[in-house]
């Protein structure tokens, strides 16, 4: 059997059960955080909150989340396992980086192209975080994150997509990338992924839920990779209303099983002095809303592709990743790829 990595430790992947495949339980700034900004921010008040949160989602029947908060994000494990150690939920990690343009000062000075050269620090972080764990937590990252918005894929987030691409290749860790459907960024992902070798059945396009476009949504799919139809709940960037029907219009022409669906923004956020902020749908979680406006449009939940056997349970984390070797490259690694000594499968 094939297990997936979570915050509690591996699981048989047939134990993923109803899955959602994008869900930030925290998204902070540290740097503020230390300087004790925002001035609202509560570390204890704020964890019980997450934990109540998460037991509402629980109790609606969702068995595993995927957390694609990384670095640039305020990834912090400790937290994240002091909520799940009060919730029966598994919840997938993620390795990567998030920025939309500059890279942090220190990978600016170290890696490929850079003033001191050498081999990339990214890979060397995101194979440990996949193969020894996280930070020292022993939390062993699930899946493989970076970004590409508005500003295009300028040289930073660039830089990230090839080193996710490399790590990909060399063990087969499913990717999610965030997108932005205001530009070509979800092609120029896949045209960087295809040209690396990823197998893009394995890749989720983030945020592509937030167009209207069925024809363009059926051709990234098309390409092979999975549409990530979250964000239900940010009504100022598409109305649910209108989610609910692309996703209708798709799963009626044959594509549930090539869309992952999640809300993928996390009920509060510390971001900067203004402190939390609320979204429709922030304290009622997404799945509860969500489920009957696809039913009453004549599908069912398994038609819609969220339940058990949601796509990303099953197409995604349930695959087996390349087995590694000690001495040498994983096998099936493509050139190039540098190995950890442990599978992140």
């Amino acid at each position: 059997m094939t297990q997936v990595q979570t915050v509690r430790g591996p699981v048989e992947a047939a134990e993923l059960g109803l899955t959602l495949a994008h869900e930030h339980v925290f998204v902070l700034t540290p740097d503020l955080l230390a300087q004790g900004l925002p001035e609202t921010w509560d570390e204890e008040a704020r964890v019980a909150d997450a934990v109540v949160k998460l037991r509402r989602v629980a109790a609606l029947g969702v068995r595993t989340i995927v957390d694609p908060t990384v670095v640039g994000l305020g990834r912090y494990l400790p937290r994240v396992q002091r909520v799940n150690a009060e919730v029966d939920l598994h919840i997938v990690a993620a390795t990567g980086l998030y920025t939309y343009a500059a890279l942090p000062p220190y990978l600016g000075f170290f890696g490929p192209g850079t003033p001191f050269g050498g081999e990339d620090p990214l890979v060397a972080m995101m194979l440990r975080d996949l193969g020894e764990g996280i930070g020292g937590t022993g939390v062993r990252a699930g899946v493989l994150k970076c970004a590409v918005d508005a500003p295009g894929l300028l040289p930073g987030p660039r830089r990230v997509l090839d080193a996710v691409a490399e790590v990909h290749g060399a063990t087969g860790t499913p990717v999610l990338v965030h997108t932005s459907v205001h530009n070509d960024s979800p092609e120029q992902v896949l045209d960087v992924l295809r040209d690396s070798g990823a197998d893009l059945g394995r890749v989720v396009l983030g945020h592509v839920g937030d167009s209207t476009d069925v024809g363009r949504l059926k051709s990234l799919a098309d390409a092979g990779a999975l549409l990530g139809m979250d964000r239900f709940g940010l009504d100022a960037l598409l109305a649910t209303e209108q989610r609910v029907d692309t996703v209708v219009r798709l799963c009626a022409d044959g594509y549930a099983g090539r869309m992952v669906l999640s809300r993928a923004h996390p009920p509060r956020r510390a971001a900067g002095a203004a402190g939390a902020r609320r979204d429709r749908g922030a304290d009622h979680h997404h799945a509860r809303r969500r489920t009957p406006p696809v039913a009453v449009r004549g599908l069912t939940v398994p038609e819609a592709g969220i339940e058990p056997a949601c796509p990303l349970g099953q197409t995604i984390l349930s695959r087996p990743c390349l087995p590694f070797h000690h001495s040498g490259a994983p096998t099936g690694a493509r050139r190039g790829s540098r190995p950890t000594v442990a599978s992140p499968t």
